[in-house]
């Protein structure tokens, strides 16, 4: 979202954009897994209170920065503070609901990735027009600010019998489960359709089309409302076919289509382009409930956490990858042909998750 202003204040290239963009994945690839095993071992509500209120200092600092490099190790930090909410969050909801309630609960659960890139789409381009960067950056640290506060007075844990103490085994298993690696792999190529049409959306019409920050933030908030439906409607189709695999690759082709008729279309005029993107974009954001659940669900309860952090692992070095490919590609040839290259991506793991054996909810 702050896309056109950090390239402004710092005179960014676009590939410095996709540098900056990637930043907050690269955290997370250090943390995930200790948080997820961490949950497991003291319990959800202390790891969400705790990862939350470090991320929301950290991003407050960002906006104080006038260093591009110190800028992008902040957010590094505290991405990697913040995935404390991946592992914790989802392991509670394994918790709380039965089998055949979770792909609708975890999809319920990852409404809040489309919920708060509603938000700030809506939010920031005011924000940052009356207060540049530093107020963007002290609005979305207060967010998680208050986040964790609400974390550490609302989560309860289930009441259980006290799970054993976690052994070197667990994260063997964790290490060492193929059918993990297929499914966290597999899903994680889903990135570069959802990282393309929405990370770089409004980068995109405003440099490719001459549309106002303003306008083409209202096009992602738009994108984010679609990708609650989806990702509800995808746990909820999960649940009624108690099976996760086959609607995977389902979203996985879907995706792979609709980032590849966005490249078809991306001289087309706006009136064509930006209802396409917007529904290939909530499609692209439709699957990340649904590789929680699978992943959770291979590991079993006891470690779950370990599975989940393994999974949100997996995607995070996905994920710091596909923003400075994707922006380099562009800035090399275009963005037609950086859109065609993407939907590769989802492709390869529709046929990489073919390979799995259907897992049960």
């Amino acid at each position: 979202m702050l896309a056109p202003a950090l390239r402004a204040h710092y005179h960014l290239s676009l590939s410095e954009v996709g540098i900056a963009l990637s930043s907050v994945w690269a955290g997370p690839i250090l943390t995930l897994l200790p948080w997820g095993l961490l949950a497991d071992r003291i319990g959800e509500r202390v790891v969400l209170a705790t990862g939350l209120a470090m991320a929301g200092v950290l991003v407050v600092a960002a906006g104080w920065t006038s260093d591009f490099w110190l800028l992008v190790g902040l957010l590094a930090a505290a991405g990697g503070m913040g995935a404390s909410v991946n592992a914790a969050s989802g392991r509670a909801v394994m918790q709380w609901f039965a089998a055949e309630q979770r792909g609708f609960a975890l999809g319920l659960r990852q409404t809040a990735i489309p919920v708060g890139g509603a938000v700030a789409a809506l939010a920031l381009p005011a924000i940052d027009g009356a207060g540049g960067l530093k107020a963007s950056f002290a609005f979305l640290g207060a967010l998680c600010l208050v986040s964790a506060a609400v974390a550490a007075v609302a989560v309860r844990e289930p009441a259980q019998p006290k799970a054993p103490e976690l052994d070197p085994e667990d994260v063997t298993w964790t290490l060492r489960d193929s059918r993990l690696w297929i499914l966290c792999t597999g899903s994680g190529l889903y990135l570069f359709a959802q990282i393309s049409l929405t990370a770089f959306l409004v980068l995109f019409l405003h440099d490719a089309h001459g549309l106002s920050q303003g306008a083409a933030a209202a096009a992602l908030a738009i994108l984010q409302v679609g990708a609650v439906v989806t990702r509800i409607s995808a746990g909820w189709i999960s649940d009624a076919m108690r099976a996760r695999v086959r609607p995977l690759r389902w979203i996985g082709l879907t995706s792979g289509a609709g980032v590849l008729l966005t490249a078809a279309l991306t001289h087309a005029p706006v009136a064509v382009l930006v209802p396409v993107m917007v529904l290939a974009g909530a499609i692209s954001m439709a699957w990340n409930g649904l590789s929680v659940t699978a992943a959770a669900e291979l590991a079993g309860r006891a470690r779950s956490g370990a599975a989940i952090g393994f999974q949100q692992t997996t995607l995070a070095v996905i994920g710091l990858l596909v923003p400075v490919m994707f922006a380099y590609v562009v800035e090399a040839t275009s963005w037609r042909t950086g859109f065609a290259l993407a939907s590769l991506g989802p492709l390869a793991g529709w046929v990489l998750l073919g390979r799995l054996s259907e897992i049960r909810g």
